[in-house]
């Protein structure tokens, strides 16, 4: 699939910025349709059944959580927040309500550009099951339940931890919320953060070179975490 067959959806109610994320968008291939309202953009995310949303938070009338939750109700398709909002609690209940990553008002052109790639791409294949994640040099069978290192080496992994990580594969490259991992992981009536912390930093002694700088299992601060694999190192924005 190439970008020009991607179709883009902005919702923002700024008139000079839509004009500048239209114009954005369409010199790199894309198709744009633009909405300045809440409704308008729920409706036209059914109408059109774009391959990425974009979606500002702050709208005339209502706020853009409202979008991704109305969205949500019957698409997984990519939607990015485009924000002025920093707080750590906004950031939070957007990627809670269903938001696949959260850029911060003002933004970096390329970078909106590569992150609306890298969830295409991730929602793409997301729905395509994977068995199998390579972690540098470490091969983990999630299926099969074993784990192996480039020398034949058996790595050791207890099923909460094989548990974990078919969270983390699943929503592969996207930030998975400490919520998330405890509902999938220990049940809806879990709430310990603790005991994920625990079997995160057991994880990363496991299978990360350097478990105080993980490349594989990376701390979203305040949020949760997000798996990275050896693979399409292009889509990565820093």
């Amino acid at each position: 699939m190439t970008e020009a067959m991607h179709l883009v959806l902005i919702v923002e109610d700024d008139p000079s910025l839509q004009s500048v994320l239209c114009t954005l968008f369409e010199a790199n291939g894309y198709r744009v349709v633009a909405a300045a309202l809440a409704a308008d953009g729920v409706r036209d995310a059914r109408l059109y059944n774009p391959d990425a949303v974009i979606a500002d938070l702050g709208l005339p009338d209502g706020d853009g959580i409202e979008v991704i939750r109305g969205i949500r109700a019957w698409s997984a398709m990519p939607i990015i927040v485009l924000s002025a909002r920093v707080a750590e609690s906004q950031r939070l209940t957007a990627f809670e309500s269903g938001a696949d990553d959260y850029v911060v008002k003002p933004f970096s052109a390329q970078e909106l550009l590569a992150r609306v790639r890298a969830v295409s791409r991730r929602h793409v294949r997301g729905a395509l099951p994977m068995a199998i994640l390579q972690l540098g040099d470490i091969s983990i069978d999630l299926v099969g339940r074993t784990a192996r290192g480039a020398d034949g080496r058996v790595i050791r992994l207890t099923p909460l931890e094989y548990r974990i990580l078919a969270v983390l594969a699943r929503h592969r490259e996207s930030i998975v919320t400490n919520a998330t991992l405890l509902k999938d992981v220990w049940g809806p009536s879990r709430d310990d953060s603790g005991s994920l912390r625990v079997y995160i930093g057991n994880l990363r002694r496991k299978l990360e070179v350097n478990p105080n700088q993980p490349r594989h299992i990376v701390t979203e601060f305040g949020l949760g975490y997000r798996l990275l694999l050896d693979q399409e190192p292009e889509e990565t924005v820093t």
